[in-house]
């Protein structure tokens, strides 16, 4: 079991606004991509980007609360629309509707998550995702890590005739997730190869044996 506990340099929160979630996300439970800590670049997370791809670019600055998420931060965000955008029959999975998600990703960029882990593991980890060029992504917890880098399969498919919509093929991955002492800890999402992913969730699960 990982020992690691939470980093005493660690000057990330946990995110909040007026709409979405307050306090840590939990583990065993569904994380949230987009929500990211607050602390900014280097801290929370690190994006080369030098703007949001998706909040006040792709979607317009408009007063709602989904167009403009986090709008003033370099990581892409978008999130799952109707119209044959994110719900068509090319999906492996069909996600809700309205759901956030972290897009525009490059190889080198990371997100924090402050995490409670509120029970022991071991556990799963599955990931609601889009890779048009397959990619990899890896997992630590306190800066140790917690997985081997996971190969993300490509969710192209040649049947579809929308080029755009090559990205907007979801599918779900699940790896295994080791147990962790429960307590406070700092999770990171790391991109390790390929990018141009998008995550959406990552829906951690005790493995009951």
């Amino acid at each position: 079991m990982p020992q690691g506990s939470f980093p005493s340099d660690y000057h990330g929160r946990p995110f909040h606004d007026d709409t979405g979630p307050a306090g840590a996300q939990l583990v065993p439970g569904r994380l949230m991509c987009a929500y990211y800590d607050l602390g900014g670049e280097g801290v929370a997370f690190h994006d080369a980007s030098d703007r949001n791809q998706g909040s006040g670019l792709l979607n317009p600055l408009d007063g709602d609360y989904l167009n403009g998420f986090r709008a003033d931060e370099p990581v892409g965000i978008s999130y799952t629309k109707g119209n044959g955008i994110d719900d068509h029959r090319f999906n492996t999975v069909q996600p809700d509707l309205g759901v956030l998600y972290v897009g525009w990703t490059a190889p080198g960029n990371w997100l924090r998550y402050t995490v409670d882990v509120t029970g022991p593991g071991p556990f799963t980890a599955t990931l609601l995702y889009t890779a048009p060029q397959g990619g990899a992504v890896a997992l630590t917890v306190d800066d140790a890590p917690v997985t081997d880098v996971v190969d993300v399969p490509s969710t192209a498919d040649d049947a579809d005739n929308v080029p755009w919509r090559q990205a907007h093929h979801w599918a779900q991955l699940t790896f295994p997730f080791p147990p962790v002492t429960p307590g406070r800890h700092v999770l990171t999402l790391h991109t390790v190869r390929t990018g141009l992913m998008n995550y959406a969730w990552l829906n951690i699960e005790r493995v009951h044996i």
